[in-house]
């Protein structure tokens, strides 16, 4: 994504991050966004349109078997504890996730990444070739009201550029039924679920479990 991105180094705690990473080749260094300064949400909005656009360049992820590793490994990645999985999409060329870290997101990245490029070479019958672009796209969501854009906005995706008209009917998101029960629908799911398995320290204490709403998309 935008000009050699890295993952920041400081890591809040309980805070949801949402990700953008693409393929290798899909954006070529030609295709920045302009000369003239930007900042970095106008930079990635720039890139993202272009990337819907899909029309030069690999689109690996429409290949169903490579869009279904890369979901299973996503959901794999939540079973053994590394995140919290919020909304999703696969699209033809980049995914966007929103995820609420328990290991060091440049960590759980590398291994998402790590793992889906050999999975994805092997069906593609290739072999030492670079899969995803290493640069990626951050963002740690501030509130709530802002989770719900993000949320909105990544399974929005797929009815943006184009490719259906509803956002349940695309079949590489968190919106459609195949998935959409397996995903935290809302920015408290993943505290709640955490709290009924992690009791306060202390009885006599309030316990933000408690009084955490769980507010559900729309």
């Amino acid at each position: 994504m935008p000009s050699q991105r890295r993952l920041p180094h400081i890591y809040p705690d309980n805070t949801w991050l949402f990700l953008t990473w693409h393929l290798h080749g899909s954006l070529p260094a030609s295709h920045f966004p302009p000369a003239r300064k930007v900042s970095h949400g106008e930079a990635f909005a720039w890139v993202d349109r272009y990337l819907d656009g899909g029309t030069t360049g690999p689109v690996h992820l429409r290949n169903e078997a490579i869009a279904t590793l890369v979901i299973e490994s996503l959901f794999r990645g939540a079973g053994l504890g590394q995140y919290q999985l919020g909304p999703f999409v696969i699209m033809a060329n980049h995914v966007h996730l929103l995820l609420l870290p328990s290991i060091s997101p440049s960590l759980l990245l590398k291994s998402l990444k790590g793992v889906t490029a050999r999975e994805a070479n092997r069906l593609l019958d290739r072999t030492g070739e670079q899969f995803w672009q290493r640069e990626s796209y951050d963002h740690w969501v501030r509130n709530d009201a802002e989770w719900s854009r993000i949320a909105s906005y990544i399974e929005r995706n797929p009815v943006k550029a184009g490719l259906v008209e509803k956002v349940e009917d695309y079949p590489w998101s968190s919106a459609n039924s195949r998935w959409s029960k397996s995903v935290h629908t809302s920015v408290n799911a993943a505290r709640k679920s955490a709290c009924a398995t992690k009791p306060s320290a202390r009885a006599t204490e309030p316990s933000a479990c408690a009084t955490a709403p769980t507010r559900i998309l729309a």
